[in-house]
């Protein structure tokens, strides 16, 4: 059995990075065929997630996503794949949209 641990710090407030987490979700659900269940906690939320082979927990705070999982026997001869496609969808939720960057530059 393999194990994953996943840490991105993050400024975001708490309904954003719960908005965030939620995306990642919905991704996993529908790319990998997770089911994921998410608890909203006063000072951190914990999604839970799980299928054939995988379960784990991405735990969302105020300044960080932790993400543990287990991988069973089989998956985890792909840990590097499966952490790196992780990493890059996190990093890609957390990145600053360019648009986003570009309108607050319009503003007076």
């Amino acid at each position: 059995m393999a194990n994953l641990h996943i840490r991105r710090e993050h400024s975001l407030t708490l309904a954003a990075a719960r908005k965030i987490a939620r995306t990642w979700a919905e991704q996993v659900e529908s790319d990998f065929g997770m089911e994921c269940s998410y608890e909203e906690g006063a000072k951190e939320d914990r999604l839970h997630f799980t299928r054939s082979g995988v379960n784990g927990v991405l735990v969302v705070t105020t300044d960080h996503f932790d993400l543990d999982a287990k991988l069973g026997f089989l998956l985890g001869a792909f840990k590097g794949k499966i952490e790196a496609e992780i990493v890059k969808n996190l990093d890609d939720l957390l990145a600053p949209k360019a648009g986003a960057k570009t309108a607050k530059a319009k503003k007076p």
